[in-house]
């Protein structure tokens, strides 16, 4: 740690916190900001969400005992601050880093981190079950789960709450609003989140009315009685928490997130409720950093930048496979205005945020809501308007239940461009895209696909919109091949495959992007080894061109053996995945003299690293599919 940081290099673990003054606790919040800002301006990362919780997470980690006490981050890519403060300051700088620190808790990585929070919601149903079984022990801490007003639009979170206010445990929620998740936060929870935010006029008016009325000799005792019925009426006119206490959760707030003297007492009052309560903190996202402060969506997920002017620094000329899907629904929506674009939270994201700004009318951001998402998406398509989804892989997984439910059972036509899908490099296991196929290929009636590049994505958006059938197109986090891009749209033969190049030895079978990959690997083979082989864009992994991958099978014998070689190569999980439906398919043919090699992620979890290394670790890069094939 860098020795100019005076007041955090006293600092090796939350019980020196609470040694400082409150002026010695706002230098070393300074000195907090500027590490984060340091390091997510080198590394890329979370930055806006980790700035505005620096304040909190020092007030935390001074009230509480952890890791005796159990804090919990939703979602926990806030959790910046909370690690540099628990023995992990010195480590810091590799967060997102190969074999570096996670950017989200791991349970793994420290005592202090009681969950993995990579995805939204799933704290308070964490909180409320540990709370459960804390008591039946009959042990003695505090829960307290910190979750973010994004993240309480989850239906797990309102279920949870739902449980929380039947059950009543002892459990302190800290909920922190900062008007965001990804993008502006976005439904009526977050307009009545707003609405607590305003002031406290409810609770000043109950005290001025008791204390008038407890001073009339006599009578002052029944009149009080009295109004406390008209209190009730008046709550729900002025709340603020009417919600929350109708539910059972006892709402106080808003309390500055910022303030660590009210914070503190705040918390301190909380640790003697014997009842679930609910903590209301205002934050600001982006807090200490005036760029982010002034665009706190574009630093949420953020790329490196320039520390003295927030620019981000060059990414190239090559348009990301998020853009390239947003340009084409805008241009298919304005082809179309009958086309309803729809996201969860991540309007920038997954490149719809071009759709947005053009035809507001035609784009519906649900907040961090995936399973409503599908369904809501669902029954435009059946009222007769088109729907186009643009979701990442990760989070496709919280509603795959709708996915096979509501969409395929009822073959409703739906277009899902699955964002981030194959190996996503930064953020870790929680983050990976890696199960799509496996969990959408036994479906029935499902289109699946996936492009070898920008270009085609293109066309498969606009096929996707042609056919009346659920639909999804699985392209990966980087930037494009840099193919020229057609100006026309071309509809791609349902089901049919391409062949790159022809070889005489074995085929190679590949998905997505993968293909150049591969047909460098096809050209290098060639060269430097002699072997000479068949090259196939998949392109439709359902429905699979069987008809052409089994000719190819049978005809490319080589000169190796007289055994067929088909090599399949998958940026996604090997168990049930893309290689797995090719051996399935020969099986079922009964062709048995084959060797097959099948290149895709083993049944493991997923380190920190880029995707570049993440490919080369799981020899899905040119270079190692040359030496796996060769050998």
């Amino acid at each position: 740690m860098n020795s100019n940081y005076l007041r955090l290099n006293k600092i090796n673990s939350p019980k020196d916190l609470k040694e400082l003054s409150y002026d010695e606790l706002k230098e070393l919040s300074a000195e907090i900001r500027e590490i984060i800002i340091k390091v997510v301006s080198e590394n890329g990362g979370h930055l806006s969400s980790n700035l505005g919780v620096v304040d909190l997470t020092l007030a935390l980690h001074r009230v509480f005992d952890a890791p005796r006490d159990k804090i919990i981050w939703d979602v926990g890519h806030q959790c910046y601050t909370h690690k540099i403060v628990t023995g992990r300051k010195d480590r810091i700088y590799t967060i997102r880093k190969k074999d570096g620190l996670l950017g989200f808790p791991d349970i793994e990585e420290s005592e202090y981190d009681v969950l993995n929070t990579g995805h939204a919601s799933t704290s308070l149903a964490f909180a409320s079950g540990m709370a459960v079984a804390r008591d039946n022990k009959g042990e003695d801490y505090h829960i307290v789960a910190v979750i973010g007003d994004g993240a309480l639009t989850g239906g797990l979170a309102l279920e949870a709450l739902n449980h929380i206010g039947q059950v009543k445990q002892r459990l302190i929620i800290i909920l922190n609003d900062n008007k965001m998740s990804i993008s502006p936060n976005v439904g009526a929870i977050s307009k009545y989140l707003n609405y607590l935010a305003s002031g406290k006029p409810y609770n000043r008016l109950k005290e001025r009315v008791y204390s008038l009325f407890k001073r009339i000799p006599l009578i002052g005792k029944y009149l009080v009685a009295i109004s406390r019925t008209v209190l009730i009426l008046m709550r729900r006119m002025m709340v603020p928490g009417s919600f929350f206490n109708d539910l059972g959760v006892m709402y106080i707030g808003p309390i500055k997130g910022h303030d660590l003297k009210e914070m503190e007492k705040v918390f301190q009052d909380a640790k003697k409720f014997d009842a679930p309560i609910l903590l209301h903190v205002v934050t600001e996202k982006g807090q200490g950093y005036k760029p982010a402060e002034e665009d706190p969506s574009s630093y949420h997920s953020s790329a490196p930048f320039d520390i003295s002017n927030g620019k981000f620094k060059p990414k190239g000329n090559r348009p990301s496979y998020s853009e390239v899907f947003g340009q084409a629904v805008l241009k298919l929506v304005k082809a179309d205005r009958k086309i309803i674009a729809l996201t969860a939270a991540m309007p920038e994201g997954t490149g719809l945020d071009v759709v947005q700004k053009e035809f507001p009318q035609n784009f519906y951001d649900v907040g961090i809501a995936e399973q409503y998402m599908l369904d809501f998406a669902g029954g435009l398509a059946l009222g007769g308007m088109k729907s186009v989804v643009g979701i990442y892989s990760t989070f496709m997984q919280r509603a795959i239940d709708q996915v096979i439910h509501d969409i395929t059972l009822m073959k409703i036509p739906v277009v899902v461009g699955i964002d981030r899908s194959g190996l996503v490099g930064g953020d870790g296991p929680t983050h990976q895209g890696i199960y799509d196929i496996a969990l959408l290929r036994p479906l029935p009636g499902v289109v699946l696909m996936a492009p070898k590049d920008e270009n085609e994505l293109q066309h498969m958006v606009y096929t996707g919109m042609k056919l009346e059938k659920p639909v999804f197109i699985r392209y990966p986090k980087e930037p494009g091949i840099g193919v020229p891009m057609d100006v026309e749209f071309k509809e791609l033969p349902l089901g049919k495959s391409e062949v790159l190049r022809e070889g005489i030895d074995g085929v190679i079978l590949a998905v997505g992007t993968l293909v150049y990959r591969a047909q460098e690997a096809a050209k290098k083979l060639q060269a430097e080894a002699g072997i000479d082989l068949t090259v196939i864009n998949v392109r439709y992994i359902k429905p699979l061109d069987t008809e052409l991958i089994l000719k190819v099978v049978r005809e490319k014998r080589g000169r190796l053996n007289n055994n067929g070689k088909i090599i399949t190569i998958e940026d996604g999980i090997r168990v049930g995945g893309f290689g797995t439906l090719i051996r399935e398919l020969l099986v079922s043919e009964s062709i048995k003299d084959y060797c097959i090699l099948s290149l895709g992620v083993p049944e493991e979890d997923i380190v920190v690293a880029s995707r570049e290394e993440l490919l080369a670790k799981y020899h899905l890069n040119a270079e190692v599919i040359f030496g796996e094939i060769r050998n």
